[in-house]
């Protein structure tokens, strides 16, 4: 039984089209964002502020690649595609589905962008994230489900139509 390995944009939907997914699929339902948090004792936000995005994506990678997921739902954060080692982790018992939303709606969605545990270099933009990034959500991608003007239940279905 592989994997379901969510991917995309912060805001995309992730973590709540993940959980409905694994109940669809009678799947567990793992967020790898709250991993980190379990495993570190700290936010996301409080790693970012006191060590930075280096140390934060180091320690996601160190996570994900700790962890053995079998028939698993896996919501990952936003950043992970910016490690091969953790990707190629992800890849080899699951099927990567990248949640495609566009740069407007993900803005509209993240109004708590500064305080959410999004990793961004000091003086990045949303568009300089979103620019570096959907290229390697394209390149990792088994599935492309575009999520913009949907709402979760409806994403769901296209993933299910997919699979």
């Amino acid at each position: 039984m592989k994997n379901i390995v969510l991917i995309g944009m912060p805001g995309a939907g992730k973590s709540t089209i993940g959980v409905v997914l694994a109940k669809a699929l009678k799947k567990k339902f793992v967020d790898t964002d709250l991993l980190i948090q379990e495993e570190t004792g700290r936010a996301l936000q409080e790693i970012l502020d006191t060590d930075g995005t280096a140390t934060f994506r180091k320690i996601e990678e160190d996570v994900i690649i700790s962890h053995r997921f079998h028939n698993t739902v896996i919501a990952t954060g936003g950043s992970v595609v910016l490690s091969p080692k953790a990707m190629e982790h992800l890849k080899t018992d699951g099927i990567i589905v990248y949640l495609k939303v566009s740069l407007p709606e993900i803005e509209k969605r993240l109004v708590n962008i500064r305080t959410r545990g999004i990793v961004l270099e000091t003086g990045q933009t949303l568009q300089a994230v979103y620019d570096q990034r959907v290229p390697l959500y394209e390149q990792y991608a088994d599935i492309t489900v575009d999520c913009s003007g949907h709402d979760f239940e409806r994403v769901v279905a296209k993933i299910l139509e997919r699979m």
